[in-house]
């Protein structure tokens, strides 16, 4: 019996070892992963570029301290820079630290307006981690529940409601931000209009606040773009990193532009650990891979291959409420509760998730083969399709 607290209904399985989009178990069966760690594992597993880059950093240095200059740290951030038009880089360990960083950020910044109460607009259905703060900013009760009284300073709208943001704008000025993801992940792979994230850019220029976007797991080049965002032709603010950027080391980020810039000082805010030597040279390293293998147009051919794929397998489909997704990361919703599919799907040796009760959601690693994707699609259909002709 483990004595690991009781935290997680962990399936029955135990990896070893893995290479690309596969891994195999302690019992030696192979399984395609479609799920990537829940889009960590940006380059799969065992990279050699990645292994030998890491393995050279582990040899040479892993931690300092953030009191000294850390060289692979200012790559890093001048990199992410490069690639997003931001202006400056906080380094952490995690998605929710990278939102935490965002709500303190928005907070100071509201403080030095003189806003004494500063409020951040937050959307129904988001996930922004499972810390006091993020936790209250996440839209589920279900991650709520047992941790009241919950962090006060947050505003809720419905997703993809930009009336109700005016409403907001029109009765409470002491409105600072607006945190959304332009893809909810956790939320069930909901995707936001361009013209939306476009309008709701105008609003907060128009307001003085500022557009605060969690990239966590929709960012670092899975919907084809590096940034979800950059679908659009709008610069958040404040933007959130993590999951796939490090490729399975632990790394987050919390990017500021315009007027969030400059807003933390020494002493404000800081981490034991972030952007150490180890850390940067993962993420930096994931950055120059998808480059050089152009992941970014990858991640769109296969990608739309997949939805396609499934639309062409689920067209009028009883059943099947929708097909939604950009890039590799994908959903599929169904008409009832599905997650009896991740152990149907396991037992077929593919690896998927079910977020939101009842939806299929696919976040394959960037390097998936269209071969690869074609199995998915040989597993995940008619898995569905016999999923769907039970009763309930």
């Amino acid at each position: 019996m483990s004595h690991l607290m009781n935290t997680y209904a962990r399936l029955p399985v135990a990896f070893t070892h893995g290479e690309g989009a596969w891994l195999w178990d302690s019992n030696g069966k192979r399984y395609l992963d479609a799920l990537a760690g829940i889009a960590v594992n940006t380059l799969g597993h065992a990279h050699p570029k990645f292994t030998a880059a890491l393995n050279t950093q582990i040899g040479r240095l892993i931690h300092v301290s953030n009191i000294y200059q850390v060289r692979e740290q200012e790559q890093l951030a001048d990199k992410l820079c490069a690639i997003s038009g931001m202006q400056e880089v906080f380094l952490c360990n995690s998605g929710c630290e990278a939102n935490e960083a965002a709500i303190k950020l928005a907070r100071m910044f509201g403080h030095n307006k003189g806003i004494d109460t500063p409020n951040i607009i937050v959307m129904e259905k988001a996930f922004h981690g499972r810390t006091l703060a993020t936790l209250s900013a996440t839209g589920s009760r279900k991650v709520q529940a047992g941790f009241e009284p919950l962090v006060k300073g947050f505003v809720r709208v419905p997703f993809d409601d930009l009336d109700a943001i005016r409403q907001v704008a029109a009765h409470n000025h002491d409105v600072v931000a607006v945190l959304v993801e332009p893809i909810q992940g956790e939320g069930g792979i909901r995707t936001l209009d361009i013209h939306y994230l476009e309008q709701l850019r105008q609003i907060c220029d128009q307001q003085g606040w500022l557009l605060m976007l969690d990239e966590v797991q929709c960012g670092l080049g899975r919907t084809g773009k590096w940034f979800a965002h950059q679908h659009t032709g709008i610069l958040p603010d404040v933007m959130t990193l993590a999951k796939g950027l490090g490729s399975g080391v632990p790394v987050g980020a919390c990017l500021a532009a315009g007027k969030a810039a400059g807003t933390f000082k020494p002493g404000n805010h800081g981490s034991t650990f972030g952007g150490n030597p180890l850390a940067s040279t993962a993420a930096l390293t994931t950055l120059e891979i998808m480059e050089q293998d152009n992941l970014l147009s990858h991640a769109t051919a296969i990608g739309d291959f997949l939805l396609q794929g499934f639309r062409e397998r689920f067209n009028n489909a009883t059943g099947v409420v929708s097909i939604r997704g950009q890039g590799l990361i994908i959903g599929i919703e169904l008409n009832k509760p599905c997650g009896d599919l991740v152990q149907r799907a396991l037992a077929h040796g593919l690896l998927i998730n079910v977020t939101a009760d009842t939806v299929i959601r696919l976040l394959p690693p960037l390097v998936l083969t269209q071969a690869e994707a074609q199995q998915v699609l040989d597993i995940v259909c008619p898995l569905v399709t016999d999923f769907l002709s039970q009763g309930d």
